[in-house]
């Protein structure tokens, strides 16, 4: 096949995909340099800042610099990260609950186990990993209650998360800067819950930044429970800026231990870029700082 028919054919696949129903094929882009690939990246959509770029701009701009998944990202807009490549690697908020309102409550289990059921078996027939969930708010609530609350809700639907493949992934968030009265707020909490529930479909999502804030001894803390970490996010401290130079974690490190420590799940980064700064420059930094 010559040049130019090839190019024919792949500009030819989309269109007859789609017109036999099946998935859109992904639209193949040359990284700006190859990734060593030992740490699994992806993005939010916030790294792109606050500018216009359209959700298909930031899909072709993190395929070229070798992302492989999007996160939050919901099912009506799958096929456009496929289209590049990219796995939707976590369902966004909403089935399980939002930050404020979720599982340590027990009068939202009866919604939150439809809706999660749904998201759970929507992300089975799209090969999506993961579905987040929150543990909310406190609002006067003692955390052993709010444990106990959560850990009898995550054992009544983990065997429908193990049957499908789907890991419920419960969020470590900061409660004395971003998110006040959250309860999950130190990685001890979270622990707690994920030994009691003792599945390999519901574990914790680790975010960097926050943890950083509450309990700091971040690679102690990974090294100490990576079997109940799957998944997480980066972001500059102070300020959940740039994961540069100019803030107080040590990303490479961090990165290198989760590689010695063979972590196949995504690293997403979730910061905001700095204001003035150039999204796509501070991304192929971070980018870079993590591929180690």
């Amino acid at each position: 096949m010559n040049r130019r028919d090839f190019l024919l054919t792949v500009a030819a696949a989309p269109l007859a995909a789609a017109q036999a129903g099946a998935a859109p094929q992904a639209t193949l882009q040359t990284p700006t340099r190859a990734l060593k690939g030992r740490i699994k990246q992806g993005v939010t959509r916030g790294v792109f800042g606050r500018g216009n770029m359209s959700l298909e701009d930031c899909c072709r701009e993190a395929a070229r610099l070798g992302i492989q998944g999007f996160d939050l990202i919901g099912p009506a807009d799958w096929p456009l990260l496929r289209k590049y490549g990219l796995v939707p690697s976590m369902y966004p908020l909403g089935p399980g609950g939002t930050i404020a309102d979720a599982l340590n409550r027990k009068e939202n289990h009866a919604k939150l186990e439809a809706s999660l059921r749904a998201a759970i078996d929507e992300c089975a027939k799209n090969q999506v990993p993961n579905v987040i969930t929150f543990s909310g708010n406190r609002r006067g609530m003692a955390d052993q209650e709010g444990a106990d609350n959560c850990v009898a809700f995550l054992n009544g639907i983990k065997a429908h998360a193990e049957d499908k493949g789907v890991t419920i992934s419960m969020e470590l968030l900061n409660s004395r800067v971003n998110h006040r009265d959250y309860m999950f707020d130190h990685m001890a909490w979270g622990v707690d819950v994920m030994k009691r529930v003792n599945s390999p479909r519901v574990k914790i999502l680790y975010d960097i930044y926050h943890a950083q804030i509450m309990d700091g001894d971040v690679v102690r803390t990974i090294r100490d429970n990576i079997a109940l970490i799957n998944h997480f996010h980066t972001g500059g401290n102070p300020g959940r800026n740039d994961i540069d130079e100019t803030q107080e974690l040590n990303y490479r490190f961090i990165m290198e231990q989760l590689a010695a420590l063979n972590f196949t799940g995504f690293v997403t980064h979730e910061y905001s870029p700095k204001m003035g700064s150039d999204p796509i420059a501070v991304l192929t930094k971070a980018i870079e700082i993590c591929d180690v």
